[in-house]
């Protein structure tokens, strides 16, 4: 497994861990009555788990097991999927880091609104480079033969 892919997921497990953290927190809030759910808290919830655990692992998993590139294949560019992991990992950091200072300061100040829009930025970027450096990754390898003879799978 190439260093990046771990990358990737060992970050998706550090995002679940925060994700779940954050979670416990705003279900003792709600049922115990310790605090406010505010909609940025709910965000930054959202945002760890389904941004920065589902889609890492997804896209970890995806730069494993895809087929490799091929040798003619001008599109795919590690850098690329090295950019698109820290665009992904910082925007979503940012993203939650935010999220959650809004939340527990009350504060709408602008540059804690910008930030939380250059964080959500930054995940939209990364997931665009991600599947534009990937795209010709997505081919038949071995099942263009099987499928042409008739096999189902």
């Amino acid at each position: 497994m190439h260093s990046l892919v771990r990358r990737y997921l060992k970050t998706a497990i550090g995002f679940l861990a925060v994700g779940l953290l954050i979670g416990l927190w705003l279900v003792t809030a709600r049922e115990l009555g310790w605090g406010h759910v505010t909609p940025h808290a709910v965000s930054a919830h959202t945002h760890a788990i389904l941004v920065g655990f589902v889609m890492l692992m997804i896209l970890g998993v995806a730069l494993w097991l895809f087929p490799r590139p091929a040798k003619e294949d001008a599109r795919y560019q590690p850098r690329l999927a090295e950019a698109a992991y820290w665009l992904v990992t910082l925007g979503t950091a940012g993203r939650v880091a935010g999220e959650l200072a809004r939340a527990l300061s009350g504060s709408a100040a602008a540059w804690l609104r910008w930030s939380i829009v250059l964080g959500g930025a930054m995940q939209v970027a990364g997931l665009g480079i991600f599947f534009y450096t990937m795209w010709s990754r997505i081919r038949p390898v071995g099942s263009a033969g099987r499928e042409a003879r008739g096999e189902r799978f």
